[in-house]
């Protein structure tokens, strides 16, 4: 078998270095237009596929509804971003540890298509495997062994707002806030017991789940749809092609009827819509781990860097800029979250980071979910002020007080200034 590259950080700086040699085989998008497109991106910063603006707004005011999306979007529980739609994270007060499908963040790059189970097959087909092409039928997927786990799926570019609005740092793509994360229990079949069914052999080295999604053109180019490849260690480890979402048929907008969940990785690893997976004896790459999800900036060199895990943060479940009472006890309460390993503390600052008072966890801390926490808050003083909360992981790592810069904004991890004024 190949070497074990199922640690994204080391996976994707072995393919960088491949796709730059020319010993990585494109899949399905020329070399020359990639090329273009990355020379482009890393002098600009940013290649920006599936980027959004600011959200757009309805004449009267009220946000615009996402193009093509199924779900109902109040504006209570989202805020509306081109294509996609961040969870306001004051909504999952009080809806406990797994994020409620009407409150799961959405990202798409096009708009959500609407795909029958019934009528969809999974085609897994390529050099890797021992045979021609095999199909899997929703139904067949769902005759073998169901595996149940409850894991965060979270955006490359959660907190990318931060880097302007709380370190003065200009970056592209979707401003999200920290909404872009959800927490869900996960069932379905293994990927491992489809590759093996199939015909995996010794021999392959990649595998490339693709969406049934629209396809993606930018700068003049067609990307087709969105895929990312896996090492085949990745792939035959813990990976699900997942059907249902919390105790329900996986809804159209979170990828249904199947989607791919990869624990650990950055959220555009978990290919929503999966319709073919192709199974490569040779290295593989596409648009999108090549001219984006990647960090570009003058600390990461002319080829950019790895995106590695993602990374560590936290969130009151409270409004930006709300308004609070004086004299009056309020519980604050938010959620601490890790890719690298459980959350085992947080603490919290109501004075802008002067003084911090160890939040109480109601969860037990757990790799792959987040922990809720709560402290009792009383204003003593009038006027504006910042909460912080800052979280420290099982292996040491807390949150810093900056984020390393990169002019595409993913990965920030840095503790949020979040703004209130007591009245």
């Amino acid at each position: 078998m190949p070497h074990d590259l199922s640690d994204e950080s080391r996976y994707d700086r072995a393919r960088l270095r491949q796709w730059a040699r020319g010993r990585a085989r494109s899949a399905g998008v020329d070399r020359r237009d990639l090329l273009r497109l990355f020379a482009a991106g890393a002098a600009a910063g940013a290649v920006g596929l599936g980027s959004a603006g600011p959200a757009a707004a309805a004449a009267d005011g009220a946000p615009a509804a996402v193009p093509g999306t199924v779900k109902p979007l109040p504006p209570e529980l989202f805020t509306i971003r081109g294509t996609n739609a961040e969870t306001n994270f004051a909504a999952l007060r009080g809806t406990g540890p797994l994020t409620p499908v009407d409150r799961f963040f959405v990202r798409n790059h096009t708009t959500t298509p609407r795909i029958e189970a019934d009528g969809w097959k999974l085609s897994v087909w390529g050099d890797g495997l021992a045979g021609g092409p095999v199909e899997f039928s929703y139904d067949r997927l769902r005759e073998l062994p169901a595996v149940q786990r409850t894991l965060f799926i979270e955006c490359a570019g959660n907190g990318r707002n931060f880097y302007a609005t709380q370190q003065g740092q200009p970056v592209t793509g979707t401003p999200w806030t920290l909404g872009a994360i959800g927490v869900a229990r996960w069932r379905g079949a293994r990927l491992s017991d489809v590759l093996r069914l199939a015909g995996v052999t010794r021999g392959a080295v990649d595998v490339l789940p693709r969406g049934l999604d629209d396809e993606v053109v930018t700068g003049g180019v067609n990307l087709g749809r969105v895929r990312r490849p896996l090492p085949v260690s990745k792939a035959l480890d813990d990976v699900l092609l997942a059907y249902e979402m919390n105790g329900e048929p996986l809804p159209p907008d979170h990828g249904g009827p199947v989607r791919l969940v990869v624990p650990d990785w950055i959220g555009i690893s978990s290919i929503k819509w999966v319709g073919d997976i192709e199974v490569s004896g040779a290295p593989l790459y596409s648009p999108w781990n090549t001219d984006t999800y990647r960090l570009f900036g003058p600390d990461y060199g002319a080829e950019g860097a790895p995106m590695g895990r993602q990374t560590l943060k936290s969130a009151f479940e409270l409004e930006l800029g709300a308004t609070v009472p004086v004299h009056r006890t309020r519980l604050l309460t938010g959620r601490s979250w890790s890719a690298a390993a459980p959350v085992e503390r947080v603490e919290v600052s109501t004075d802008g980071g002067v003084r911090w008072q160890w939040a109480r966890l109601h969860d037990a801390p757990r790799r792959g979910s987040w922990v809720r926490w709560s402290l009792p808050w009383t204003p003593r003083a009038t006027g504006a002020t910042a909460l912080l909360a800052r979280a420290t992981d099982a292996t040491g790592r807390t949150q810093p007080a900056t984020s390393p810069h990169n002019t595409q904004g993913y990965l920030f991890d840095a503790v949020v200034r979040h703004p209130v004024t007591v009245v």
